[in-house]
């Protein structure tokens, strides 16, 4: 992207978070918009995204990862930790990170995505950010009952999401999950599957992107008391046997 195309991105992506209440500087704009510059161009060889236009990426990908922060129930700050379930070309986690310089564990059972994310991480600066090679499940014990918060976008049902964040959470830490629109036969299944899994479903906020780019909801989960069933279950129960389903 061009000296002249950034700087005016910049401005556009700093109006466009402000209309939802979420400050950003110039400093962490740019970083937003050269993560961007490095997914477009990374893209050409790995397979990270289907969204290529720079202006539509900027609201589909930088904007919408952003949405959480315009949550009264999400208060992310840099004493905080958390992890980005199944995050792609690096979406929600490094814009949550440059924004709040939380420390960040963002995972993704694709090997060639974390190993880009670990090197956009890299040039970025972001030294207290990481990318991980792993299952949900399988996510090493040091990372287990020890998050603030887990994030996931648009990666999988929510019963199964509820299911994968349980065991990582500390009590009281959120699951932050962004959707289109979830059915009802969805929200009633992910209602069941926090009661199993010690959680409790506190807010849902609704958020319209500009240029009627989509309806977003971020649903939102509080870890309240220990599961009925062990977790982490083995690998893949949780799509095979969903619980609440």
């Amino acid at each position: 992207m061009e000296a002249q195309n950034l700087e005016a991105m910049s401005a556009e992506l700093i109006d466009h978070l402000g209309a939802y209440g979420i400050e950003c500087d110039e400093r962490r704009a740019s970083l937003l918009l050269r993560h961007l510059s490095l997914v477009i161009e990374k893209n050409k060889v790995v397979n990270l995204t289907r969204i290529t236009s720079p202006q539509e990426a900027l609201l589909l990908h930088v904007v919408d990862s952003l949405l959480p922060l315009a949550c009264p129930e999400v208060e992310l700050s840099e004493s905080s930790c958390f992890v980005d379930l199944g995050t792609g070309a690096g979406y929600p986690g490094i814009p949550l990170a440059v924004m709040t310089c939380a420390t960040a564990l963002l995972v993704d059972s694709v090997g060639k995505k974390a190993t880009a994310v670990n090197e956009f991480i890299g040039e970025l600066g972001l030294d207290r950010a990481r990318a991980l090679h792993v299952r949900a499940e399988e996510i090493a014990p040091e990372y287990l009952g020890r998050q603030d918060y887990v994030f996931a976008r648009a990666v999988a049902q929510s019963n199964v999401l509820i299911e994968y964040a349980a065991p990582l959470l500390r009590m009281h830490g959120r699951l932050v999950l962004e959707k289109g629109r979830p059915s009802a036969e969805e929200l009633d299944a992910s209602l069941r599957a926090a009661k199993i899994c010690g959680m409790t479903h506190v807010s849902r906020e609704t958020f319209e992107l500009p240029n009627d780019l989509g309806h977003r909801e971020i649903l939102i989960y509080e870890k309240v008391a220990k599961p009925r069933v062990k977790l982490p279950r083995r690998t893949g129960l949780a799509k095979k046997e969903p619980l609440g389903a």
